[in-house]
């Protein structure tokens, strides 16, 4: 493979290492999430947990592979969309609790991380 296309497809290969990456977290710490999942949600916040942690690592696996690269992209986007109401969460139940001030400036800095991640997936599938 040339070096240009191996470095195009790094972009790619990041983001499947970070999707992946996080949705094993998901299973081998499960607290931290579970703390993420609105109250509204039917059923417990493990099972949300375990599920968003399977759909990181299947989404990951569509990026990873050039075959599914393009729908992966899209799918990664929607993730990152479709998880900022538990970032939200995260930060308001932070300032409730009045927790530590770097861990409340930290939750409020996740949510404009969301369009960065959602502009890096859509490039990403774009290039597929």
């Amino acid at each position: 493979m040339p070096a240009n296309s191996q470095h195009s497809q790094r972009p790619a290969k990041l983001l499947a290492g970070l999707l992946v990456t996080g949705g094993i977290l998901h299973f081998v710490m499960p607290k931290p999430y579970d703390g993420l999942i609105p109250k509204q949600l039917p059923g417990s916040a493990r099972a949300w947990t375990y599920g968003s942690g399977v759909a990181e690592i299947a989404v990951g696996a569509a990026v990873a592979v050039p075959r599914t690269r393009r729908l992966g992209g899209l799918a990664a986007a929607l993730l990152f969309l479709g998880i900022l109401p538990g970032n939200v969460k995260m930060a308001l139940d932070a300032e409730r609790r009045r927790a530590p001030l770097p861990f409340r400036v930290a939750a409020w800095l996740r949510l404009p991380l969301q369009l960065p991640l959602v502009t890096w997936a859509l490039k990403v599938r774009d290039r597929a």
